[in-house]
């Protein structure tokens, strides 16, 4: 959850950008996949499995990390996101872990920020649209679910969890492609303040800056020590490297680039587990 709602922040927008109002269905068919991936295998020790897991991860990172700089950093979003890559990573070498009651209360916080958020674009009617939902993209679709799912797409969740977690997904973007359309969400590198704006509580930026810190830097930490452990368990230089690809990543490349890479190592990935499935199966 708090990886997701890190991702949301600028995902979204990508996604809208692309598929318009289809960006629903997209997400819809990513929270699908990804209950359905819990029955799969976790990856195994290969070099392809480990790199395709720690490209996938490092990405991720990138993706938190732009969303961070956008709103908490917006005059230097780019040096923002790489000086928390850089700051995740050391943490991560120094050993750093966050307790599991610290992640719990930071659910919880996250889940109460998401339903007033949510109760608050209800509770604002949305300002009438130009245009309809237009014809389905099938393309743009499909590239919405790949962007999506690397959020939702977790190891070692039940299915009725991992369900959960695709329904916030789906609220989350309904309430926000209501309020704001899909072409200001598409154009918005900031989505989430012009939704508050749209529901009349543009008093409660601050607050937002504040759940944006604690759904992106946690996230971005654990998400980087799994991708360091994925590229190189007993710590050796990849690691090193990969957080420093990850900085300078988060300088030059832009947020779609980000997305579609997180989303395309995490395909992969599945392709890898369902390999990895069917390998045992024919062992058995």
């Amino acid at each position: 959850m708090v990886r997701l709602a890190g991702a949301l922040l600028v995902v979204l927008a990508a996604g809208a950008a692309g598929a318009g109002y289809w960006l629903l269905a997209g997400v819809v068919i990513a929270a699908l996949v990804a209950a359905g991936a819990v029955r799969l295998p976790m990856l195994g020790d290969g070099q392809a499995d480990r790199w395709v897991g720690g490209i996938s991860r490092l990405a991720q990172v990138v993706v938190l990390a732009l969303a961070f700089g956008a709103y908490v950093f917006p005059q230097q979003p780019a040096y923002a996101a790489a000086g928390l890559v850089v700051f995740v990573a050391a943490a991560d070498f120094a050993g750093l872990r966050l307790p599991e009651l610290l992640v719990k209360w930071l659910l919880g916080l996250l889940l109460v920020a998401a339903a007033v958020l949510v109760a608050l674009c209800l509770a604002v009617a949305p300002v009438a649209k130009a245009g309809g939902i237009g014809a389905p993209n099938v393309a743009a679709i499909v590239v919405a679910a790949v962007i999506v799912l690397p959020f939702l797409v977790s190891d070692g969740r039940s299915t009725g969890r991992a369900l959960a977690l695709g329904l916030v997904a789906v609220v989350v973007t309904v309430v926000v492609l209501l309020q704001l359309g899909p072409v200001r969400l598409g154009l918005s590198g900031t989505a989430f303040r012009d939704l508050l704006y749209a529901a009349d509580a543009g008093q409660l930026q601050s607050l937002l800056t504040v759940v944006v810190v604690l759904a992106t830097v946690p996230a971005a930490l654990t998400t980087f020590t799994d991708a360091r452990e994925r590229y190189a368990p007993s710590g050796e230089l990849p690691g090193f490297a990969g957080g420093l690809g990850a900085a300078v990543a988060a300088v030059f490349v832009p947020v779609w680039v980000a997305v579609l890479v997180a989303g395309l190592g995490t395909v992969a990935e599945l392709v890898l587990r369902v390999r990895i499935r069917r390998y045992r199966g024919g062992h058995d």
